[in-house]
């Protein structure tokens, strides 16, 4: 009789299990189905902020932030070393 009454038990926490991965499959994939949603949406807000307000071009790599293009910039008397 006891291994009967464990065969039960054990039967029943399997099915509570199987019903609990479900559960969680699901909800998987609604948070996976929400994540590309989300990402999709940010990409077209950016593209859509970058139409309305396009960055100015960069110019040389090794530039100061900020300096235009042929005007002065400050240049520290240490690098001019040899």
């Amino acid at each position: 009789m006891l291994h009967w009454l464990l065969t039960a038990v054990a039967v029943a926490a399997a099915l509570v299990a199987m019903v609990k991965a479900r559960r969680v499959t699901k909800r998987l994939e609604r948070l996976t189905e929400t994540y590309w949603e989300l990402k999709y949406d940010h990409g077209q807000l950016r593209a859509r902020v970058a139409r309305l307000d396009p960055e100015p071009p960069q110019d040389e790599p090794g530039a100061t932030p900020g300096a235009k293009a042929g005007g002065a910039t400050f240049v520290p008397l240490s690098s001019l070393k040899r």
